[in-house]
């Protein structure tokens, strides 16, 4: 995985190339889940998020630290398009950062969480496990950690 940082000097400027920039004002990830409260209770149980407002298979998240809202959509809403995509969210890790991994991934095992990849850590200094919602979402923690020292590596 690759970590990217852009400063916001950088990410608003059009000085370089004088070309327009979109300002981008909130961010949000919709999912297609067959039981839209079956995700939205579970993110904000286990993760902390808050219900924004909701309607009949529809459910907008927030949470203080996250960027971005978690929206849930019900499958087979008649109303989504592009109809080509009103499937199952499949095949996608929602990822957040977090500051204390070793602690958050102590307190959702004693919640019963549903880890689907145990703790462990990449030789590039990601420290990371994955869980499971009750619809199938895989949800990833992260802590970014030093890489191992190669010279002492066992």
């Amino acid at each position: 995985m690759t970590r990217t940082t852009t400063t916001p000097a950088a990410a608003g400027s059009t000085e370089s190339t004088g070309a327009h920039h979109m300002r981008i004002t909130e961010s949000a990830i919709s999912l297609n889940v067959p039981d839209v409260q079956a995700s939205a209770s579970w993110v904000q149980q286990h993760l902390g998020f808050t219900e924004v407002m909701a309607a009949d298979g529809f459910c907008s998240l927030t949470h203080p630290q996250a960027g971005l809202n978690l929206i849930y959509l019900r499958t087979g809403l008649p109303t989504f398009k592009p109809a080509s995509a009103a499937g199952r969210a499949d095949g996608l890790l929602v990822v957040f950062t977090v500051e204390d991994i070793d602690a958050d991934y102590a307190r959702l095992q004693q919640e019963e969480v549903e880890i689907v990849t145990p703790i462990e850590t990449e030789p590039w200094g990601e420290r990371y496990f994955q869980m499971a919602d009750p619809n199938g979402v895989i949800y990833q923690l992260v802590q970014w950690v030093s890489p191992p020292d190669p010279q002492h590596a066992g």
